[in-house]
């Protein structure tokens, strides 16, 4: 609750834009409106916070969609992701979250009577991850010649690799300055508001070294991931967790998270699931499954329930499915049990189906427990909205420990990575169960129940070779970041796993897309940024093959 309140004033406060942002500030702007006049560094903060989140929510949404944790909703590739895809987050990170930090550096300096460590410490930390983030999605992008419109109007690009490099640099110093408070009364002299530590000190080194690990990993350096991992000082337990606590809130301002403010509404949901994550699920009998999504029908149209489908609520229940879904052994449209989702790539318009179709759950959204109730969504049901932002996770870096070990040549211990991160997440799922009061518990999976489906995927995993057995790990991962996936997105690219992927439903849908392109609003204000000439552009630490429309990297496009 600490948390909660902490989110809504810091949000009332600067009234900044914690969700899906639209914002076109020029790259070389100093005079914005993100930039406080107020010169108060602990408002300042709130907004490089907030900024961040917003930031967070972007990323998870796209890598998300891209690898099927979510649904995409573009047969053409080089349609679905565009210049806007990223314009919010561009803006955010140059015209709030490192101006911002500039300024509280600069503060400080004006005031060394006053100890802004901490302010300090925190934004580094966030801008480190931001850049990393960015570089991992675009490539090359500004930063020695960024924030800087006087001497540099218009910033060159920065190769990703050197970015990459300054980023860590800034996590470096983010980690010393959090270091630095070791007493009771440096820390009862914060007087900022820390909307995800709830300003322990400790906690921000743990999570700067989860940040640092994910570099190490995605650049293929495997010697300082363990380096870090063997120091144990990093998010390796929920309580360490970093993530966005959402609100209840429905008005002035609204505090719910997205997904619940998108799918309970008078009007029914709003989102539609993915179908290939539901069936994996649903095929493992996944005990997460009645937390992720929550059903408003008992049958979908064209399954064994109503063979004959449905073509008003959902046209495809009518159709034949594509060749290469034919071929390919591939759920088309329609699951078992009332799973109303969409298969990547379905860009179908919207029929009447928005009181049936599968509504997000109680985790991570802060919705319904899916108890067999099949009532539809509206306002005020389930968690109300108070669920989390997921940005690393005990359990995802458990799940980085084991693709380390597993690429490293340790499938024993790479076995034994993915039990712990399986255990943690589904305990940490199973928490969100109370947030539904009105649940019927007796649906909620038993201990054994859950000690058995972990059980099974060890099993696998350790009966695996070669592609299997890499298929069994990122598969769990992929269930793992459901609501948090702004990694899925470098892992696929990185080891093209899984290959088990539902392809496309356009049968040529354009090659994979390697990076996003630039921001429209920095293409348009900067001469130094040109667009490029399509997403086959890879980044700096991507060194697999290319992306054909026709096949190529990875497997499953």
């Amino acid at each position: 609750m600490k948390k909660t309140f902490k989110f809504i004033m810091a949000l009332v406060i600067t009234s900044s834009t914690l969700f899906y942002s639209c914002e076109t500030i020029e790259l070389e702007q100093i005079d914005n409106p993100n930039a406080l006049t107020t010169a108060d560094p602990d408002l300042l903060l709130n907004s490089i916070q907030l900024a961040y989140s917003s930031n967070m929510t972007v990323h998870n949404n796209f890598g998300e969609d891209l690898t099927r944790i979510s649904y995409f909703a573009g047969r053409d590739y080089f349609a679905g992701i565009t210049g806007g895809s990223l314009n919010g987050n561009w803006n955010r990170l140059y015209s709030n979250i490192l101006i911002n930090t500039a300024e509280i550096e600069k503060i400080a300096a004006e005031n060394p009577e006053v100890d802004l460590s901490f302010n300090i410490g925190a934004a580094k930390a966030m801008a480190g991850h931001a850049l990393l983030l960015m570089v991992d999605y675009i490539g090359d992008i500004p930063f020695s010649e960024a924030v800087n419109p006087d001497e540099f109007p218009d910033p060159s690009l920065d190769d990703g690799a050197s970015v990459y490099t300054a980023a860590l640099a800034l996590l470096d110093q983010a980690s010393a300055l959090m270091s630095s408070i070791s007493t009771d009364e440096q820390v009862e002299a914060i007087t900022a508001t820390d909307m995800f530590y709830d300003e322990d000190p400790a906690k921000w080194v743990r999570m700067i070294n989860s940040v640092k690990m994910k570099a190490a990993l995605t650049t293929g350096d495997l010697a300082t991931f363990n380096a870090i991992a063997n120091g144990g000082n990093f998010i390796a337990s929920t309580e360490d967790d970093l993530q966005l606590q959402y609100g209840t809130n429905l008005l002035n301002p609204n505090t719910q998270h997205p997904d619940y403010f998108a799918d309970y509404t008078p009007s029914g949901a709003n989102i539609y699931q993915s179908n290939w994550l539901m069936n994996y699920m649903l095929e493992n009998d996944d005990p997460r499954l009645r937390y992720y999504f929550y059903r408003q029908a008992a049958c979908t149209p064209g399954a064994s329930c109503q063979p004959e489908g449905d073509g008003e609520t959902i046209s495809c229940s009518l159709e034949t499915p594509p060749v290469h879904y034919i071929e390919g052994g591939f759920t088309f449209c329609f699951l078992e049990d009332g799973y109303w989702g969409r298969d990547h790539g379905d860009d179908d318009g919207i029929p009447p189906d928005s009181f049936f179709r599968t509504a997000s759950g109680v985790y991570p959204a802060g919705g319904l427990f899916d108890d067999d109730s099949f009532g539809t969504v509206g306002l005020n049901l389930g968690g109300v909205g108070a669920g989390i932002e997921p940005i690393i996770l005990a359990s995802y870096v458990d799940f980085m420990r084991a693709e380390a070990a597993l690429a490293g040549g340790n499938p024993g211990a790479a076995a034994g990575f993915l039990q712990a991160g399986l255990e943690k997440s589904i305990a940490k799922v199973q928490s969100f169960g109370a947030l539904d009061v009105n649940r019927d518990s007796s649906f909620e999976p038993t201990d054994d129940a859950v000690a058995d489906f972990i059980a099974a995927q060890v099993a696998a995993f350790n009966a695996a070779t070669g592609d299997d057995r890499w298929d069994v790990l990122a598969q769990q991962y992929w269930v793992t970041m459901y609501g948090g996936g702004a990694e899925a997105y470098n892992f696929y690219r990185r080891t093209g796993y899984p290959t088990t992927l539902q392809p496309n439903i356009e049968p040529n849908p354009g090659g994979f897309p390697r990076s996003f392109p630039y921001a429209n609003g920095a293409v348009n204000a900067n001469p130094n940024i040109a667009q490029k000439p399509n997403q086959a552009v890879q980044v700096f630490w991507d060194n697999n093959p290319p992306s054909a429309a026709d096949g190529g990297f990875p497997v499953a496009n």
